[in-house]
């Protein structure tokens, strides 16, 4: 079942891919051939957005279950962790949020 279901969703993923382009070929026929940069401006912009937002969910996991699982071993250690978890976690939203900015300033370059 898990194997059918990943078959589609890579079939899936090819076509989306495969009809971006397309559309890209007739907006750059349309436009002239000197603008075909700004598709690749906003591809960047998206896939930026992506894996910053991918990457910084990531380590918040990680480093919220590091600290839940040292707080299980040790409770007396909460009130001195609590306060670094909270500081990490908020350098790690801070980096996606400057890859929200930098992609509303790709944005506004297309």
């Amino acid at each position: 079942m898990s194997k059918g279901i990943g078959k589609s969703l890579l079939a899936a993923l090819g076509l989306l891919m495969m009809a971006s382009p397309a559309f890209a070929a007739e907006a750059a026929a349309e436009a002239g051939a000197g603008m075909w940069y700004k598709g690749l401006i906003a591809l960047a912009a998206g896939l930026g957005l992506g894996l910053a937002a991918f990457g910084a969910a990531l380590g918040q996991g990680r480093a919220t279950a590091a600290a839940m699982e040292s707080i299980g071993r040790n409770p007396n250690s909460a009130d001195r962790i609590f306060t670094p978890l909270i500081v990490g976690l908020a350098l790690m939203e801070a980096l996606a949020l400057y890859a929200l900015v930098i992609a509303f300033f790709l944005q506004g370059k297309v």
